[in-house]
């Protein structure tokens, strides 16, 4: 249905600000804002419509409400949220209609990633691939939604990585939150996020396939999770003071 493998609470690349800052930097309040809605949206922690209220964000960040408003604004640029005259921020709330576009992208784009990894990647790299697999293996046995679906994000995120061309990363962190926010409205009860065994198969393919093999199973792996998507009531959202909570540390 990554923004890496250890997780999708990392800055997204579309928060080039971070740059300027050296790789040991803490991230900005901003940053941490942004960072934290992304993954919430991803993690269905935040449901669609839910309000993102500023004076709620800043007393969860302990920040002025200048900064939720500056991570606000990025995340409307990249088309995480949106920004409603007169009401704020919501989750936005994608219909059927905008699920075709959605997958047809990430086939377009996921499907040509995995065509030029096939064959070409090293031990270490298909290491931290079944190392994220198995991450979310262990999370949806034990029930844990929100780490599945994390890890899952930083499965596919992973492979755009590995592509080396960043464009097909940032097209995959604007594309992952809005498939998600489909799961979350449309899909039936149940139904996992994605499937862990089918990313394993898709890194055996990518291990021993062919570029024609690997493209196939991202393909057929895309089509199944397109097809989960049928219907189903959207869940509750709660106090964003206590959502948020799990996040103000990263």
């Amino acid at each position: 249905m990554a923004r890496q493998a250890q997780g999708l609470r990392r800055a997204p690349p579309a928060e080039t600000a971070a740059r300027a800052d050296t790789a040991a930097a803490a991230p900005s309040s901003t940053q941490r804002i942004y960072n934290a809605v992304y993954a919430a949206i991803l993690e269905h922690r935040l449901p669609p419509g839910a309000r993102l209220r500023e004076e709620e964000l800043a007393e969860s960040f302990s920040v002025s409400r200048t900064v939720v408003r500056q991570a606000l604004h990025r995340l409307a640029q990249d088309r995480v949220v949106e920004l409603q005259h007169h009401r704020g921020a919501a989750v936005p709330q994608p219909g059927l209609s905008e699920a075709a576009h959605v997958f047809d992208a990430r086939r377009v784009v996921e499907c040509e990633i995995a065509r030029r990894l096939a064959g070409q990647l090293d031990a270490q790299s298909l290491a931290g691939l079944t190392a994220v697999v198995e991450a979310e293996a262990l999370a949806a046995a034990q029930g844990d939604r929100s780490a599945t679906i994390r890890h899952s994000g930083a499965f596919h995120r992973e492979l755009a990585r590995l592509a080396g061309n960043p464009l097909f990363v940032r097209m995959l962190d604007e594309l992952l939150p809005t498939t998600s926010l489909l799961l979350a409205l449309h899909q039936r009860p149940g139904q996992p996020a994605c499937v862990a065994h089918r990313h394993q198969e898709l890194v055996e393919v990518l291990r021993h396939g062919t570029p024609a093999a690997a493209a196939a199973e991202m393909r057929r792996h895309l089509r199944e999770l397109e097809r989960s998507v049928v219907g189903a009531a959207a869940p509750r959202a709660e106090p964003l003071r206590d959502l948020f909570a799990a996040y103000r540390g990263d």
